[in-house]
């Protein structure tokens, strides 16, 4: 399969990151078919992705008319059979749960044509142990989008164990072309790229938080107001460069041996969830969520988000898809 060939995505799984993928695709022209085994969240998909345009119009990002035009390029189905009718790309996106996917998976390779290429979404899962079901394996990877999807450029690109070197790169230039920033996951590995950076930090703010280092507040403080704002532009092997990788490596000897080293959840997590503090979904964790705050914080995060991608990133225009033809 070439990306030329791939005019039809197929995307399962309507939740929190389906329906922000599912527009991803259907606003770079593409025909889109989006399932949900839940009837109430697939009813509901196409008001959300309309809702996730409004930031992006507030910004002059978008109008009206691009709301139409994605929405009329999203067929919601009912059924995995009908949702694999057309789709030259079937994207997973249902719960993080192996055995779940695996079951999906081989009822798609029921209905889906033998040359449709299949990813998965998931954020952590072991693309080659997900593919052990498939009996075309090579034609399987990972393509982990960030939440939320429609707004962060970023995806991982995941080669399994089995996974064509073909389909991989078709997949990796499927995203370039609808405006993702892809990057190629060479192996394997249990969290891939970003969550493995991104838990090492939350190991470490979590350890200084249950050892009263600093408030949860000020420990966010000095992510979103330190190091983390030039985080936007320059990455962490940028910075250790620019500032020396003899300083760096002196700085680790001195510092690695303080750091949090342990191997299982903190403590702390325990505590706040077997009391029933979960986080935004139910109402506390190491915040007091309101229906409101959720609302601003999200909403003030994409925002902030498009503006800093807005004067980051170059504009990437498309040339697939039914829009541009």
């Amino acid at each position: 399969m070439e990306i030329n060939d791939i005019q039809y995505v197929g995307v399962l799984g309507a939740g929190l990151m389906g329906h922000g993928i599912a527009q991803v695709f259907a606003s770079a022209g593409y025909r889109v078919n989006l399932y949900d085994a839940n009837p109430a969240v697939l009813k509901t998909a196409k008001d959300r992705i309309a809702a996730n345009f409004k930031v992006f119009i507030e910004l002059h990002l978008a109008t009206s008319e691009d709301i139409d035009r994605c929405l009329d390029h999203i067929t919601l189905c009912s059924s995995i059979e009908t949702s694999c009718k057309g789709p030259h790309y079937i994207i997973e996106a249902i719960l993080e749960n192996l055995e779940a996917k695996r079951t999906l998976y081989a009822e798609l390779e029921r209905f889906a044509s033998p040359e449709t290429l299949f990813s998965s979404n998931t954020s952590a899962i072991s693309i080659t142990e997900i593919s052990e079901v498939l009996k075309h394996k090579g034609r399987f990877l990972g393509s982990h989008f960030w939440n939320p999807p429609h707004v962060l450029p970023c995806v991982e690109v995941i080669k399994g164990a089995h996974t064509d070197d073909a389909a991989f790169e078709t997949v990796y230039g499927l995203m370039e072309k609808v405006g993702k920033i892809p990057v190629r996951v060479l192996k394997d590995v249990p969290g891939f790229l970003g969550n493995r950076l991104q838990h090492a930090m939350w190991r470490e703010a979590i350890s200084l938080c249950h050892n009263n280092i600093a408030s949860a507040e000020d420990i966010d403080k000095i992510v979103k107001y330190g190091f983390g704002l030039r985080m936007a532009f320059i990455g962490p092997l940028e910075t250790a460069d620019l500032a020396g990788l003899d300083l760096t490596s002196d700085i680790q000897k001195y510092l690695f041996p303080y750091l949090e080293s342990s191997s299982e959840p903190s403590p702390l997590i325990a505590d706040l969830t077997a009391n029933g503090a979960c986080g935004v979904k139910s109402g506390r964790g190491f915040y007091l969520w309101t229906p409101e705050r959720v609302r601003k914080v999200i909403e003030q995060r994409d925002a902030v988000l498009l503006r800093i991608l807005h004067e980051i990133v170059p504009p990437q225009s498309s040339d697939g898809g039914e829009q541009d033809r």
